[in-house]
């Protein structure tokens, strides 16, 4: 009977032992071998620069533009290239009619001119008139003094009045010198406001054709009433997106990270961009911006997971890449 206890206490002993020795073996072999997962997450393909045409304000008497020419979408353009014509109907007629108010205006200047040199003539006849009485009653008040008391006040009191009569002119004159002064410039002014809102709708003109200052593909924008593309017809306003230009030179992934692996990305990391329509080809990238703001990663629904958004900048060009495509981002471990 003892021989069987000590039998039993020492198969119990050798099955703890074993047990401790398989327990420690796959522990030991991780920390030799074992490595931290990479991260891998979803993201989109964008363009690094992409050129938005946002209609802006055409002068302060258009508040819309009709579309009369536009590309196809999805063509391929080079920079100078037209990708949008807007209607300039109505800056043409606009044109027309202040060069006809340009012409009404300086008919009005000239005749102005005319009128203030009559005016201004006949101000100095009156005043040449006033003074030849003036010097009349002048002499005639000197002549006076060897005539009667009565006499010599009634010269005075008509060359005082000539004295007066004669500085009225004279200062009838000098204000009308300065009314016509500033009736010329307000006229004048007239004339050159009408000139600079002419000269400005020729200038605008040449703006109504788009053009692209990049090169890249051709993406027409929905028209925010119809939620359709923009077509031709259209009328839109100033603030509306017409279209946008994404040049495929340089292309990058908005995805983001999770916020509890957010501490294990930084900047200048290395990536692996697969795209989903191509899972065998990998395409360099590195880390080149990691946002500042933890955010709901789908802000439409009940989910509680946050995340900050990051952008992996690909290395090099490829034909393939195109925006909006789906792709999956692996964080590569340095």
């Amino acid at each position: 009977m003892k021989q069987f206890s000590v039998t039993c206490h020492l198969y119990l002993a050798a099955c703890l032992l074993w047990l401790a020795a398989c327990g420690d073996k796959p522990e030991a072999e991780e920390s030799k071998t074992g490595k931290e997962k990479n991260i891998v997450e979803t993201g989109e393909l964008a363009a690094v620069n992409n050129r938005a045409f946002v209609l802006s304000r055409y002068g302060r008497y258009w508040y819309e533009m009709r579309v009369i020419g536009i590309l196809e979408h999805g063509t391929i353009v080079n920079p100078g290239d037209s990708i949008i014509q807007l209607d300039p109907t109505e800056i043409k007629r606009f044109i027309i009619e202040r060069e006809s108010n340009l012409e009404t205006e300086r008919a009005n200047l000239e005749k102005l001119r005319v009128d203030q040199d009559n005016r201004i003539n006949d101000l100095t006849t009156n005043i040449k008139n006033e003074r030849a009485t003036f010097n009349l009653k002048k002499i005639e008040l000197e002549s006076s003094r060897f005539e009667t008391e009565r006499l010599r006040k009634i010269k005075e009191l008509e060359f005082k009045q000539a004295e007066i009569t004669l500085a009225k002119e004279e200062q009838r004159l000098e204000l009308a010198k300065t009314i016509n002064y500033n009736e010329l410039k307000i006229q004048e002014i007239r004339v050159s406001q009408v000139q600079n809102e002419i000269e400005n709708a020729y200038a605008l003109l040449p703006a109504l054709t788009l053009r692209s200052p990049i090169a890249g593909v051709f993406q027409i924008a929905h028209n925010w009433r119809t939620g359709n593309l923009l077509k031709v017809g259209d009328n839109i306003y100033p603030g509306n997106n017409m279209a946008n230009v994404p040049e495929l030179s340089r292309m990058k992934v908005n995805t983001f990270i999770n916020e509890t692996d957010f501490l294990k990305i930084h900047l200048k990391q290395k990536a692996s961009v697969r795209l989903d329509a191509l899972p065998e080809t990998v395409f360099e990238g590195e880390v080149s911006y990691i946002g500042k703001l933890c955010h709901r990663k789908d802000r439409n629904n009940k989910s509680r997971q946050k995340v900050f958004d990051v952008e992996v900048l690909i290395l090099k060009s490829d034909p393939r890449l195109k925006p909006g495509m789906t792709v999956s981002c692996e964080y590569l471990n340095d």
